[in-house]
């Protein structure tokens, strides 16, 4: 392929998370670029319930063609996500692209849930993405200036309010859409220096172990789609022209439309045309 068939190469990502599941599938497409990666995970030893490390990761993104920086860390350690960029930028030259991807889940009703389980859904999926976003900005303004097509991707949901999603796990839905007001409130910040700010969601539910060890076991999983077709979309929306790609909160299948796809089949995790699972907030 070309340099410009490739338009992530030498392009420096952030990721929170990304050990695994849709993380690790958004990071590897862009590997395939060329890309330099850094990954902020907990995941040093692996878990007993989901396979994975932040070195298996690593591998992996160095075996499709990137480049990987392995940071073990917690996106909710200001110290940490600050030292993670400081490393990524002596190393790489600079940051490109934020995937905020790291999230945490809890569908229980308010009178259920723990306050410890709620604080690390606002910690990780709110906070985190804040932090991370925060501390990335002065590399991404730098990136805008030399012309290299910066992206902050929040992995979030539309603002939807129906109060269905509030009534039914109304923590887990705060923290959610914390992340999405910080793509709406950071595309109009950052958009005077032409830094791209968009979340993006599936329309299926994804075939990933969360889906399958907290939501609906093996027969959700039949009835979603694989994690390519959400890396599939973050790419698209990653090498969109930045000054015009911002604010928006999309789909995977609509972006994917937008570029003339619109056979999903090969996404299916179990071919077919029965009917899939709708993600949340939809």
């Amino acid at each position: 392929m070309t340099e410009a068939a490739k338009p992530l190469a030498g392009k420096t990502m952030i990721m929170s998370g990304g050990s695994r599941g849709i993380g690790l599938e958004i990071a590897r497409r862009a590997a395939a670029d060329g890309a330099n990666i850094t990954l902020i995970a907990k995941t040093d030893t692996p878990h007993p319930k989901l396979p994975g490390t932040i070195h298996t990761a690593a591998a992996e993104l160095e075996q499709a063609g990137g480049q990987a920086l392995k940071f073990v860390g917690d996106v909710r350690d200001d110290e940490a996500v600050a030292e993670a960029v400081r490393q990524t930028v002596e190393r790489f030259g600079g940051i490109d692209m934020v995937v905020n991807n790291a999230s945490a889940i809890d569908l229980s009703p308010t009178e259920a849930l723990s306050m410890k389980k709620y604080d690390l859904m606002q910690d990780i999926n709110c906070r985190g993405s804040f932090l991370l976003s925060k501390m990335s900005i002065p590399a991404l303004k730098d990136s805008a200036q030399a012309g290299r097509n910066p992206h902050i991707l929040t992995l979030s949901p539309p603002l939807n309010l129906d109060p269905k999603w509030a009534g039914t796990a109304l923590g887990y839905t705060i923290a959610k859409y914390g992340m999405s007001l910080t793509t709406l409130g950071l595309a109009e910040e950052l958009r005077k220096y032409g830094v791209g700010v968009n979340s993006l969601w599936p329309r299926t539910t994804i075939a990933t172990a969360a889906v399958k060890n907290l939501l609906g076991g093996e027969q959700m999983i039949s009835t979603s789609r694989t994690p390519d077709i959400y890396a599939d979309a973050a790419y698209l929306v990653l090498t969109s022209p930045a000054k015009d790609t911002t604010g928006n909160f999309f789909l995977d299948d609509e972006v994917l439309a937008a570029h003339g796809i619109t056979d999903l089949d090969k996404y299916r995790v179990v071919p077919g045309d029965g009917p899939l699972t709708t993600d949340l907030f939809l």
